[in-house]
């Protein structure tokens, strides 16, 4: 494991613990972003007769995952024992820094919204990688680093007006570059990236911060002030949020940046890139085709 520690993950634990048993009430991000993942395995021409959900929630993603993929055993596996408890009769509470699971035993390993929490992602991947079988794929969301900047500029402008100085209020997210250059590092192959952006409004930000809450998605940033927030700096913050950010309804947006990992573990069967200059497709028509998508959401 490394010594880098961003997240604390004890932290990060009692959250999911304490959001386990009222998710279903703030789990819509989980249940869309999950609806696509399962989405993106129903167009693989392939059956994934074992396969392991890493950082399984409640079980949000392994309800929409049946009947799909040809998934015939499917472990449900998350930090908060609590959360793995309520996801199904084969779940297991893991630590995703420290894998417990055979090599090549898997022939998929998905995960939604979870590996943004994780210290050592390259060691993770590489664990991933390594419990996957030959020609095993894996498949994850995780959020990226333009989620959440209403919130993150409001809170830092508010703490530096209201106490002359800021600390850490807002996990830090990989970004799209990052990502791929992680895979390849893991030592997957046919890597692929891509990013979507999601737009969610709402009636206030006291609600998004209640919704982060009810999903454990709150701050546990390993240098994150231990204290609760002043409330002077707060009710500072959620004013500058509405000034800055309301539109004519007084609705509130809240950006999620969402990054969808798609790679394999090698095999000699698997297609080869095509050498650099083969390719027929004018790099402008490329870059059009590949623009992220936004999709907008009321809460």
């Amino acid at each position: 494991m490394s010594d880098f520690l961003v997240f604390d993950r004890h932290q990060v634990r009692r959250q999911r613990e304490r959001a386990a048993a009222t998710l279903g009430a703030h789990d819509f991000l989980l249940r869309e972003i999950g609806e696509r993942l399962a989405d993106r395995l129903s167009d693989v021409t392939r059956r994934f007769p074992l396969a392991l959900d890493l950082g399984c929630h409640s079980g949000e993603l392994g309800r929409l995952l049946a009947g799909r993929g040809g998934i015939e055993r499917l472990v449900e596996a998350d930090l908060s024992p609590a959360m793995a408890a309520r996801a199904g009769h084969l779940a297991v509470a893991v630590d995703e820094e420290a894998l417990p699971f055979a090599a090549q035993n898997f022939d998929l390993v998905i995960s939604n919204l979870s590996l943004h929490w994780v210290n050592d992602l390259p060691g993770c991947l590489l664990q991933i990688r390594h419990s996957l079988k030959d020609d095993g794929l894996f498949l994850a969301s995780m959020l990226g680093g333009e989620t959440l900047i209403e919130l993150r500029g409001c809170l830092q402008e508010a703490e530096l007006e209201m106490e002359g100085g800021a600390s850490p209020r807002v996990s830090p997210f990989a970004d799209l570059r990052d990502a791929g250059a992680l895979l390849q590092r893991a030592g997957f192959a046919l890597p692929v990236v891509d990013v979507d952006t999601i737009t969610v409004t709402y009636p206030s930000p006291l609600k998004l911060l209640t919704d982060l809450r009810g999903m454990g998605e709150t701050n546990a940033v390993a240098a994150r002030r231990k204290t609760f927030t002043r409330r002077n700096t707060l009710l500072r913050a959620l004013a500058l949020y509405e000034e800055r950010h309301a539109d004519r309804d007084g609705r509130i947006p809240a950006t999620f940046q969402v990054l969808t990992l798609t790679a394999w573990r090698p095999d000699a069967s698997q297609q080869k890139p095509l050498p650099p200059g083969s390719g027929r497709v004018p790099l402008a028509r490329a870059l059009e085709e590949g623009v992220p998508r936004k999709k907008n959401f009321d809460a």
